[in-house]
């Protein structure tokens, strides 16, 4: 049987204003997610009045995850395959469609890496983007659509390094 692996994250509410959710507009959406051993990471609702617009939303989180799931996988894929990334970056973006009576769902998720590598085949570099949405555990899990548009650079290699 293949390994599994558990994942226990507690959520806290810390929006009671004072008479919890007497009326919709009196509480904040505001709480916490909690990991043993790692910072807190706050959050709020993305869509309501009552959310703190500088913390994360759930729904940023979604999109924060495919991204970062599928970076590692790609960075791990470039090291295995000769290839060095010098810089990474991801402006990734979700739609998430709203349905009557409020609730909705992500219709779809865009990947958008910009990668500068100092050696390899700038082709495969390309290339090793499908293989890392294949595997990656995250896009694994969802039920839209996340598509990949990399850009792929060549950069100066570090002048200290041998590449």
């Amino acid at each position: 049987m293949p390994p599994t692996h558990l994942y226990r994250v507690t959520v806290r509410w810390t929006g009671d204003l004072g008479s919890g959710t007497r009326e919709y507009r009196g509480y904040s959406r505001d709480h916490v997610a909690e990991v043993d051993g790692k910072p807190p990471v706050p959050l709020t609702s993305g869509l309501s009045p009552r959310s703190d617009p500088h913390r994360l939303s759930p729904d940023d989180l979604v999109v924060a995850a495919l991204a970062s799931c599928h970076m590692l996988w790609y960075l791990h894929l470039c090291s295995e395959s000769g290839i060095v990334v010098r810089q990474y970056a991801d402006e990734a973006e979700g739609t998430l469609q709203l349905e009557r009576g409020g609730s909705g769902r992500f219709t779809s998720v865009t990947l958008r890496p910009r990668v500068g590598i100092s050696a390899g085949s700038a082709e495969r570099a390309r290339e090793l983007h499908e293989e890392a949405h294949r595997r990656c555990f995250v896009a694994n899990s969802v039920n839209f659509p996340v598509h990949c548009e990399p850009t792929i650079e060549r950069v100066a290699p570090d002048p200290s390094s041998s590449a």
